[in-house]
Formats: C-alpha cells, structure tokens, sequence
C-alpha cells in the first residue's frame, strides 16, 4: 500500500510504517505528512507479518534522514522536511535519540485500474505534476544468486545484451550499474522494459533519461557511505514523485536494510535476511503457488486465494535482526544512536546462528 495521499483515503496505514496527513495536498499543491516508522516488516508482498522487531522502525527512519540531507547537500531535490521529537522538526544532528517519524511532503497516488486481468494506466496520460510517479527504479552493481533478475535471465525472461552485458558472472561487480524498473501500485510488482515504463507512466523521453541520471548518482552515493564502513551495496530501489511544477523529487524511503540489498564480509544484513529465513517455510510455498492461481484465474488478491499465514520469528533470530538494523544505523551515520554490539559482533552471531538452522 503506498505511503502518500490518496483523495479516497484518509491518514494511511502501510505494512512497516504508517502516516499521518497534516495537510492533503491539491492538484497544484503539496500537501504535508509524517511518516511514523514502525517496528513491523513485511516479505513476499504478504504485508504485515507477525512480529515486531525492536528499533527497526527508528534505525530505517534515522538512516533514510541521513541519506536524504546527503542529497540535499548535493541539489537533489526529496520531500524530506526533518525528523519530529516532542512534535518539533529538527535535522540528524540536532536530535538527541534516535527518532522514528519524518515530516516529508505529500504528493497525490493515482492508482492505476484494475479489470479484465489487467491495470489500466489511462490516467497518467491526464497529468501535469504532483503525483507519484507509479514505478520502483532499481539499481544492480552486483548479480547474486537469490537475485530475482538471475531468475529472469534463467527462464529467458531477461536479454543481458540489452542491459549492455555480453556475460554474466554471479556475486562478481559489474563494471557498471544495470539499472531496472518495476511497477509500484500493482498488487504484486511486476518488471518492465524501459519502453513500457516510459510508455505507463507517461513520461517524456527527456524524463526517462534524467531518472537514469539521479539513479546513477544515487547508487554512487550510497555505495560511498556505506562502503566507508565495510558495507557493500548490491542492489536496491528508489522512488520518485513529481511536484506540482512537474520536477523530479525523490521520495519514499532510502538507502535503508528494507530498499538496499547489503552485505558485511559475504553475510546479508538486509531485508534479505528474512526472507532467506522463510524461504524453506510451507507458507512460502503457498504464497508462490496462490500468486500463480491468480493469475491464471485474473485476480488482483492473491492473497485470498493462500490457505496458510506465515509464523512468527524465533525469539533469538529477531534479537539478532533488531541488533542488525540498530547497528548498521550506528555504522552509516558514524552515531551511537543505540546500545548495541559492534556490526562485525553482531554478525559473527548471525553466522553461528545459521549454522543451527542450514
């Protein structure tokens, strides 16, 4: 569910954070919100799961603040405003603890209609600005196995020629980033070429071009910060949303454990933790086995069609997940924010942990 105004809704509900609507925006005016970052996390598409993990909620809220000034410092234009503690905007550095709501601006979500087994982009075709542009831009600087462009390319879905590869090497750097894009406000995301991106969208060629120069940049920026702390940056997503005066921002969260696909010495401390850990699960297989029925049968819910809801995490898995979050915001903003073990401490147990349960 997106995070950002829609007209028909009122404040909103997402399934790792929530906001709150100060001001709606109007066709020609942005509106003001909070996003208030959540302890929950979501795989899968499936939404909202069953746990909570401590801290994550301030750790990605504080990470994506840094990484949002680092752009402003650059020009780049976001709807960052500041963090919020005791109902007061603030920069990082001015705030004691680490914080877990962000005034951003708001822009309007125009979803896409569904029917006939398909989405109906029409209503892009109609708009001048302040809108969520309704596609996730991904950037790839190394192919690892779980990745699902490594899926593709196996099932002959991808043409790495057209990526401007002439091979592929798995887990090796690419000489340079590939840059992909899916669609956003789907119910469950699917990849486009380029052309069908500009084409949904409604995006000028002009536009598509000056996407694919703030994704460069962003990927260089983030691999520099996160390098300088032995972190390396594999891939990760960006979103973008149009201002009233049709002028890129960036959007959304960024540079995060849930946006960025991350590794410390070989080991994965993203997201991607967790879903490894559920990959062998029963209700992952009914997941993948509901999404292939609805779209036999034309369904957007995918979900109503699953006969089985995830489990909840092990109690000594999510303390290492929490002191996972909480240390790589220690680490990339160079802060002791919170009271955790050092990133390599941390995960040495993440290693013999796996070895209990691989």
């Amino acid at each position: 569910m997106p995070l950002y105004y829609n007209p028909k809704d009122s404040d909103g509900m997402g399934s790792v954070k929530d906001l709150k609507i100060i001001e709606k925006p109007e066709i020609k005016k942005l509106g003001i919100g909070r996003f208030v970052f959540s302890d929950r996390y979501s795989v899968f598409d499936w939404g909202e799961m069953p746990d909570l993990i401590e801290e994550k909620g301030k750790a990605l809220c504080i990470i994506s603040a840094f990484f949002f000034e680092k752009l402003e410092e650059k020009g780049i234009a976001t709807h960052y405003r500041g963090l919020i503690e005791d109902d007061r905007l603030y920069r990082l550095k001015e705030i004691e603890g680490a914080a877990n709501e962000m005034e951003i601006d708001l822009v309007r979500v125009i979803k896409p209609n569904f029917y006939g087994g398909k989405y109906d982009y029409d209503a892009f075709q109609k708009e001048d600005g302040n809108y969520l542009i309704p596609l996730e831009f991904i950037y790839r600087n190394v192919i690892v196995p779980e990745s699902s462009f490594l899926r593709r390319v196996k099932s002959g879905e991808v043409n790495i020629a057209k990526f401007g590869l002439d091979d592929l090497e798995v887990g090796k750097k690419l000489k340079k980033p590939i840059f992909d894009v899916s669609t956003k406000l789907e119910e469950e995301d699917r990849y486009l070429n380029w052309g069908e991106a500009k084409e949904i969208s409604a995006l000028e060629d002009s536009e598509m071009e000056k996407i694919k120069r703030i994704l460069s940049f962003l990927t260089v920026l983030i691999d520099k910060e996160v390098s300088n702390v032995g972190i390396e940056n594999i891939d990760g997503k960006i979103e973008l949303a149009f201002d009233p005066q049709r002028e890129f921002m960036v959007v959304d969260t960024l540079g995060t454990l849930d946006e960025c696909r991350l590794l410390y010495n070989g080991l994965n401390l993203s997201k991607e933790v967790i879903r490894q850990y559920y990959l062998p699960s029963e209700w992952k297989k009914e997941v993948d086995r509901a999404k292939k029925e609805a779209k036999k049968k034309r369904i957007e819910d995918w979900k109503i069609l699953c006969k089985k809801t995830p489990e909840g995490l092990g109690k000594e898995f999510k303390e290492i997940i929490s002191s996972m979050y909480q240390s790589v915001a220690n680490e990339i903003i160079k802060e002791n924010f919170f009271d955790v073990p050092r990133l390599n401490e941390v995960m040495k147990r993440y290693e013999e942990y796996k070895q209990t349960y691989n």
